[in-house]
């Protein structure tokens, strides 16, 4: 994509042709912004701003505001929809709703990945298609529409766009996977689940991790994260999606250990 530089500015101006494509993802969003550059630079990757050496603006910095602002709001959502709900069962909660599959998830519904500006470098590795990059992107995008428009908009924006997992939520308990399978292995006598980091991938600073889980010597996985942590909880959560996929009996285990607990009764 090229861009031109505003006259008397140290900022870069879109080009038309990129403003009529990102029209075209705001309406698929079903929200507006009022400076569409704001969302550019939520579009474009170190990768590609690296490569223009014009102090080309990358989405880090709204990267960085996004994923207190989701935390903010994925919070206050909660808080609202489950009034009887524990603090601890609304912690796992929001960390489902925050992690880097569930960003990614949405923003590969979203189509998020044809908009992004990347590399040429990232491009040929497949960066469209990585989970970390569109997970940040979808960070990087409320970032910038909540400095576009106000925490209400952007609070009824995640509301819309996290719906589905949030009502899934509302009839699991919101534990984390690690725990669910951990839970699992001991109703079985089995060993307790084995994560194992298999490999890592990218500079120091970007670094990526592939956990495995093994489970009554069942190899799961192996499954990313930005970290080992969360590279293991996502290991977990694709151990319990292929148990679960087998049905019957097994299925309905993993079910009950995923329930809620009994809401608390409420004192007024």
């Amino acid at each position: 994509m090229k861009r031109s530089k505003s006259i008397g500015s140290t900022h870069t101006a879109t080009s038309t042709s990129r403003l009529l494509s990102l029209d075209s993802f705001q309406r698929r969003l079903g929200i507006s912004f009022q400076n569409p550059e704001l969302l550019d630079i939520a579009l474009t990757h170190s990768s590609f701003s690296n490569e223009i050496h014009i102090n080309e603006p990358n989405n880090e910095r709204l990267e960085f505001l996004g994923d207190s602002v989701l935390g903010l709001c994925v919070a206050h959502i909660l808080y609202e929809r489950f009034p009887n709900r524990q603090e601890g069962d609304l912690a796992r909660m929001k960390s489902v709703l925050v992690s880097e599959a569930s960003l990614g998830g949405i923003a590969q519904a979203l189509g998020l990945a044809e908009y992004l500006l990347l590399g040429k470098g990232e491009e040929i590795s497949g960066g469209r298609q990585k989970q970390a990059i569109l997970a940040d992107a979808m960070e990087a995008l409320l970032g910038a529409y909540y400095l576009d428009s106000d925490f209400e908009n952007v609070k009824s924006f995640i509301q819309q766009l996290m719906a589905p997992k949030i009502e899934e939520l509302s009839v699991t308990s919101g534990k984390d996977y690690k725990s669910i399978i951990q839970e699992y292995a001991q109703k079985q006598g089995m060993n307790l689940p084995k994560y194992e980091l298999v490999k890592t991938e990218g500079p120091e600073h970007a670094r990526r991790f592939f956990v495995t889980c093994t489970l009554a010597g069942e190899i799961f996985g192996p499954c990313e994260g930005l970290t080992k942590k969360a590279a293991e909880q996502n290991a977990a959560q694709y151990t319990f999606e292929k148990l679960h996929a087998r049905g019957g009996e097994l299925a309905r285990m993993l079910d009950v250990i995923a329930a809620p607990l009994p809401q608390s009764t409420s004192l007024h």
